[in-house]
């Protein structure tokens, strides 16, 4: 009896201590990640790019501060060593290139002349040997090589995009609105709105060239205006986001070739909504490859699609993104978070990913910042 008693006493005590060791682990587990946004300067409100950090946990906000100083450094990406930040200077016909000290703020090292007008989108690809940029009011991309400082060197391509499309207006001739390689560093994929183009190239990272594949385009519905991409992560399928027809396309993608063929093509509103003056912006794909987002500028909505296994795509919710004007989002490396940033009213928002449904919840948490126009998320290290 007495041996039973001294058990129980002893399980009282285990009991308790357990469960902070469980709590304990789950604190170790969620961490701060940290993010970069690229911003329009203005007066008193932004001076360039900045840093924060939210809990992987909770979802809490970390004060925002100024991680260096550009004029309009609107779309930022990162090297892959985490070591480098690359910014398009959007009035300045350039891309930016820094390095990241210790604490996360930038050195700024040097600039590129992307050869064209408006440069609006800019990528690292997977070595991190070339810089890519896209020039919107040019209708043009490039690709420049990195030097051993994380300095943008030569430019090894600048390819001058042709044509028109449907939209007299809109589309009066090429408008290269984003650059992307895919995960095997093989292909490189250019939006472009004006001629209603994904162009896909070859990609030598040893030379940083890029080469037209056969056929050299995929192609969304007439007057769409394609503008930003996702692929899947398992490189099968990637999605487009229609500036103009306010649309999501979803496209199989040949991993060999890097050839896209359109499944189908939704739209990123409810039914009946009145698309005037409207436009979508920024897509990404849920790390898990369920769910996908589309951000609905301003009708101030992100846009929330299942993933089939097909890759057709159905949309589920239009989520108040918190801000007004969500130009830009993204998810953090959990998947538990997605932050928009609003152009119109300064400020970013944090929402909660639903792990079940892919649904968003707004949080509550947000933070001032001058016209946030890019989120990026410092991915987790690979060990």
């Amino acid at each position: 009896m007495r041996r039973a008693s001294g058990e129980l006493r002893a399980m009282k005590l285990f009991v308790p201590l357990l469960f902070s060791a469980v709590l304990a682990a789950a604190a170790a587990r969620a961490a701060d990640e940290t993010f970069y946004l690229g911003t329009y300067t203005k007066p008193n409100m932004s001076k360039g790019v900045y840093i924060g950090t939210i809990d992987s946990g909770t979802g809490k906000l970390g004060p925002l501060k100024l991680a260096g100083e550009a004029k309009d450094p609107s779309f930022v990406a990162l090297s892959p060593n985490h070591k480098y930040l690359y910014a398009c200077g959007e009035t300045s016909q350039s891309v930016i290139a820094f390095s990241i000290k210790s604490d996360g703020t930038l050195e700024s090292l040097n600039k590129g002349d992307t050869g064209g007008g408006g440069p609006c989108h800019v990528w690292v690809d997977n070595t991190g040997g070339t810089v890519f940029a896209a020039n919107y009011g040019g209708g043009s991309i490039a690709a420049f090589r990195t030097k051993p400082d994380g300095s943008i060197g030569e430019r090894t391509e600048f390819i001058q995009f042709n044509g028109a499309g449907a939209d007299p207006k809109r589309q009066e001739k090429s408008h290269a609105h984003s650059i992307y390689t895919d995960a095997a560093n093989k292909f490189v994929y250019a939006a472009d709105l004006g001629t209603d183009n994904v162009w896909i190239y070859k990609f030598d990272a040893s030379a940083g060239k890029l080469t037209p594949t056969d056929p050299p385009s995929g192609k969304v519905e007439p007057g769409s205006g394609p503008r930003h991409i996702a692929i899947h992560p398992n490189g099968k399928f990637a999605f487009v986001c229609n500036e103009m027809a306010m649309t999501a396309t979803a496209f199989t993608r040949d991993p060999a070739t890097g050839a896209l063929k359109e499944i189908e093509s939704v739209s990123t509103l409810p039914p009946g909504t009145d698309k005037k003056g409207l436009s979508t912006a920024e897509i990404f794909c849920h790390p898990t490859g369920k769910w996908l987002y589309v951000a609905n500028r301003t009708h101030d909505t992100i846009a929330v699609f299942t993933i089939a296994d097909d890759g057709k795509i159905t949309l589920i919710e239009n989520a108040p993104a918190g801000v007004k004007v969500p130009r830009g989002f993204a998810l953090d490396p959990s998947g538990k978070w997605l932050i928009a940033g609003g152009q119109n009213d300064d400020k970013i928002a944090v929402l909660k990913i639903d792990q079940t449904t892919g649904k968003l919840t707004l949080t509550g948490e947000t933070a001032e910042v001058g016209s946030p126009v890019c989120v990026l998320f410092v991915p987790e290290t690979k060990k």
